[in-house]
């Protein structure tokens, strides 16, 4: 009876081939612009496990928007399933890879025959957390059933998209945490982008409106929000700081051709009360 986690319910994937191996037609969060292939990506280093029937590639890439890993999970079948990790993301991820780790070193002590599925929870759970990154969450549930024990970690876009998600056999998640401590001590867990310390929010009321300026900070760079609240209703746009300048020197130009015409009235009317006073 082995560890292999391939049989949890939901996991989804599509047959290996090299060429989707290095992510040139898949879509992912940590693209540029969000469609398959547009993002200018380099691969900074790889590396490849073998955990029982399954192979797992951790990939280091880098693309405008920072450094990022690529998991992906390759079945003895040649399905294939993957998630992606911010750095800080992995660190975090191989933190929780040694707690995992440590229970199930525990539970192995408690019981070495084959897996006991009857005591189990109804869902198979045996131990979970959870990571938030952005409008990332992922779910990592170390879990049981008739094959054996295995981590799933899932990944979910908080916009909306379809959920991704590995299923890792538990036996491996030590060489796991191995390979990806190797990845973070040669390029860090800094994911990129503005490390300075962002404005402080702004706030405005015209007559029954309030606008609020908010500054933030995603994978894709800095933003500001701005928002506009009346009776209690909320509406918002999202500028990036790229095109902060433009956007000023639009609105510039509006403020400038508004009171230019406001003067040109203002003086058309001094004119025309001075003519009348001098009838």
């Amino acid at each position: 009876m082995s560890d292999l986690g391939s049989g949890d319910e939901g996991i989804s994937g599509s047959k290996y081939n090299a060429s989707t191996m290095e992510g040139s037609s898949n879509r992912n969060d940590f693209d540029s612009t969000g469609k398959a292939g547009s993002a200018v990506e380099q691969e900074l280093a790889t590396k490849m496990l073998q955990i029982q029937s399954k192979r797992f590639y951790l990939d280091v890439k880098q693309n405008r928007r920072g450094r990022f890993i690529k998991v992906a999970e390759i079945g003895a079948d040649g399905r294939r399933s993957q998630i992606y990790l911010a750095l800080s993301t992995a660190a975090e991820f191989r933190d929780h890879l040694s707690s995992f780790s440590d229970y199930y070193a525990s539970l192995a002590g408690q019981n070495t025959g084959p897996p006991n599925t009857d005591n189990l929870p109804e869902d198979g759970k045996l131990k979970s957390e959870m990571m938030i990154k952005d409008n990332r969450r992922y779910y990592l549930d170390l879990k049981e059933n008739a094959r054996g024990r295995f981590l799933r970690v899932s990944q979910t876009i908080t916009r909306g998209g379809p959920r991704s998600q590995i299923a890792l056999p538990a036996q491996g998640m030590i060489e796991f945490r191995d390979a990806l401590t190797d990845l973070l001590e040669e390029f860090g867990s800094n994911d990129g982008g503005f490390k300075g310390e962002l404005p402080e929010e702004r706030h405005m009321k015209v007559d029954n409106k309030n606008f609020y300026f908010d500054i933030g900070q995603n994978n894709r760079g800095v933003y500001m929000r701005i928002s506009e609240v009346k009776n209690n209703f909320r509406t918002s746009i999202t500028i990036p700081e790229k095109c902060w300048t433009r956007f000023r020197d639009i609105f510039n130009d509006y403020c400038d051709k508004m009171k230019k015409s406001s003067d040109s009235i203002t003086a058309d009317n001094n004119l025309a009360t001075t003519a009348n006073s001098l009838k």
